[in-house]
């Protein structure tokens, strides 16, 4: 596990945010986040939802997927927006970026595997004021807004993580 990283924090839905939670697995690192109450996503749309494959996201009260984005952004320590090139306008991803701005929280945006150096730069500077680790919240338009989004996602932080533990 990475020291830098205590937990990746994600809301479950197709795309950059499932991307997160399956690279944390791969990397044996913790994973939190919210998830619409019922455990909804795009190809979960029944309760319990993404909760059969990811147990460890709590619900919100409110099904409607926006008290999600809002709260994973409230509870992160910083928040890393993956938004790949190419990828059409994102509601819940702008309201995620609006929200951390309101809040003060450290965000980056990354656009694809170019931006590694300025993210590890980034994180590493921020590990500099936290020495049991932060958490980090992982999130960016879902699999029907940009197809791209799992595969751009899970380059971006494979080489990330490389560079940080080189």
């Amino acid at each position: 596990m990475n020291p830098t990283i205590a937990r990746i924090r994600s809301g479950g839905q197709t795309g950059v945010d499932r991307a997160a939670l399956d690279f944390a697995r791969k990397h044996n690192m913790e994973i939190c986040g919210w998830c619409p109450k019922g455990g909804w996503a795009e190809d979960y749309p029944e309760a319990p939802g993404v909760l059969t494959v990811y147990p460890e996201l709590r619900e919100t009260p409110e099904a409607a997927p926006w008290q999600r984005t809002l709260w994973n952004m409230r509870d992160a320590d910083a928040i890393l927006t993956i938004v790949p090139e190419g990828s059409g306008t994102s509601g819940g991803t702008e309201l995620g970026v609006q929200e951390g701005i309101r809040l003060g929280k450290p965000m980056f945006t990354a656009r694809s595997a170019e931006d590694v150096p300025e993210i590890v730069a980034w994180l590493r500077s921020l590990a500099a004021d936290r020495a049991e680790g932060f958490e980090l919240c992982v999130g960016g338009p879902r699999a029907s807004e940009c197809a791209e989004a799992y595969r751009v996602t899970e380059e971006i932080l494979e080489k990330v993580f490389e560079n940080l533990e080189g």
